[in-house]
């Protein structure tokens, strides 16, 4: 019965796969697409790079996480000394900073014959935490595989071993587990060969003053951002290394203003096209390995706006209106299928036309986000217009101003709690109604208010415990936008040096996924060492201090 089950499983997923195919609205244009995307993948450069010293972790509970690395010798003292020596069996050296890349290594012999195989454990981290928190039992809730633990077993010495596994980080701990007793041996080179697809050459220098608090949130957010361009924007090097819209979006703002690497975001720009879903729909991420392809059913629909947004930052950045109007029919579809859950009031009603659809704004349990999503779609509505006309295509966005022009209005009218003074987010009868900071962040950005107006709500639910607070630094760069936007910019500066500040003063050499001062120990996956601390929607400090000089001059 169960096989009977399972097949019948099987040729329906074909049969719909089938008609699915047979309906693709992307029919003609989707292996164009995909050439293009795969003749505009960017060459990675290379560059190797050697240990710079041992460290050691040391519990203290005044360090991020509870540890802290401290020097431990030179690297010259290991390499070369006998693996069998005690003080070598468990050693960590230091790279010096945030590496992507490969690793290798060699094992040379001493004395007399290896009769016998050497296992040797490498674990890197980004993090000093990662060096010293027992991994297993794993009680994470995402593959226990992400974590960068790896052994390996030598059995021909004076050769040069490569782990297989692409890696990331700064620190790295040698382990020996096994070794013959009848000979002796020490580790030889190692090596990182680090990749990326940004410049060699710097960005240009800022052409304002900086403090050296914001000098060095600069420095940390360009090596995040390039620690995140490899052959497309990644989520981040060490976990989740595949596309997602959301990271084109906020990276691509911080490369056009710094690396300029523009090739690199065409070829993500396409890539999510050539992989849409037949019924016109983008997929919120997509991996390029083995072959190009969608995590299928991953429809986050405000990141679906996001690239729209992102293909019109491109064409203001390049001028390059071939692939602008290209595009045109992959963003012309997320509008369409966006309008269809506006209803006649002129509410985006996430349950409309049934189902629950996936929205995304923020890294916090319990955040409800349906009023963000209704301050996107308003942005989106009127900068795809805008795109839409300046490539000719005007006709194909009638009654999308007038529309944005309803929600708004509409925003105002039905979202807007005036006891609470504050918009609120959530669904009567089902979802209760929410204050969040979140809500106030994109009404103020859709210019659902005048920016007064949205200074005293920005104000209000940053200073009043009962609202729902941020947090992630996607989401506090919306802030930041949304503050400078209704002329806080002095709160602007404030947060950027508080915020991604904190990371640096933390100890941070890229700026992390997730990131709650009051909590170190904050993960989404219910294990802090496997989140990333790499992370790509962490780098727009970059652009912000470029963006707006006025506001982070010193």
């Amino acid at each position: 019965m169960k096989l009977k089950s399972f097949l019948f499983l099987i040729a329906a997923l074909c049969s719909t796969g089938m008609s699915a195919q047979e309906a693709d609205v992307y029919a003609s244009q989707r292996q164009g697409w995909l050439d293009k995307a795969i003749a505009s993948t960017p060459v990675l450069k290379t560059e190797k790079v050697h240990p710079v010293g041992l460290v050691k972790a040391v519990a203290d509970t005044s360090a991020y996480q509870g540890w802290r690395v401290d020097p431990a010798g030179e690297i010259g003292s290991y390499l070369g000394s006998s693996l069998k020596d005690e003080k070598n069996k468990s050693v960590t050296v230091d790279f010096g900073r945030h590496l992507t890349g490969t690793f290798s290594f060699r094992v040379d012999l001493l004395d007399r014959v290896l009769d016998g195989p050497i296992r040797l454990r490498f674990t890197f981290a980004e993090v000093p935490a990662e060096l010293a928190v027992p991994f297993d039992p794993y009680p994470g809730t995402i593959s226990r595989g992400w974590l960068q633990d790896e052994t390996v077993t030598v059995e021909f010495t004076d050769s040069v071993y490569t782990l297989p596994r692409r890696l990331s980080g700064r620190y790295m701990k040698i382990d020996v587990l096994g070794h013959p007793t009848d000979c002796d041996f020490a580790m030889g080179d190692l090596a990182f060969t680090a990749t990326t697809s940004a410049p060699e050459i710097a960005p240009e220098t800022l052409d304002i003053p900086l403090s050296d608090e914001f000098a060095a949130i600069d420095r940390t957010a360009l090596a995040t951002l390039a620690e995140c361009m490899q052959t497309v924007y990644e989520d981040g090097p060490k976990r989740d290394r595949r596309l997602w819209i959301g990271d084109v979006y906020l990276e691509s703002l911080a490369n056009n203003l710094t690396y300029k690497n523009h090739d690199l975001t065409r070829h993500c720009l396409y890539l999510l096209a050539a992989l849409a879903n037949e019924d016109g729909r983008l997929h919120a991420n997509v991996f390029e390995l083995p072959e190009p392809h969608p995590q299928r059913g991953s429809f986050c629909y405000s990141y679906s706006l996001l690239f729209n947004m992102a293909l019109a930052e491109y064409l203001a950045a390049t001028g390059d209106s071939d692939t602008a109007r290209d595009l045109w029919p992959v963003a012309k579809a997320q509008i369409d299928n966006m309008l269809t859950f506006v209803d006649d009031r002129g509410i985006f009603d996430r349950f409309r036309p049934g189902g629950f659809n996936w929205l995304f704004f923020d890294w916090r349990d319990g955040i409800e986000e349906s009023t963000a999503m209704q301050g996107l779609a308003i942005m989106a509505l009127e900068q795809t217009a805008d795109l839409g006309k300046s490539l000719g295509m005007a006709d194909d966005t009638k009654g999308w101003n007038a529309t944005a022009s309803k929600m708004r209005k509409a925003a105002r009218k039905h979202l807007y709690d005036k006891n609470a003074r504050a918009f609120t987010s959530g669904y009567e009868g089902f979802i209760p109604s929410q204050k969040s900071v979140l809500s106030q962040v994109w009404m103020v950005l859709a210019d659902v208010v005048p920016a007064k107006e949205g200074a005293e709500l920005l104000s209000r639910a940053l200073s009043d415990p009962d609202f729902i607070r941020l947090g992630s630094p996607y989401a506090h760069h919306f802030l930041v936008e949304a503050m400078i936007k209704c002329g806080m910019t002095d709160q602007a500066r404030a947060l950027v040096a508080d915020y991604w500040g904190g990371m640096v003063r933390k100890g941070a050499d890229t700026f992390w996924e997730v990131y709650d001062a009051s909590d170190d120990y904050l993960s989404p996956y219910r294990f802090y060492p496997v989140n990333s601390y790499c992370h790509a929607w962490s780098c727009t400090p970059a652009y912000l201090l470029r963006r707006y000089p006025a506001v982070f001059q010193n």
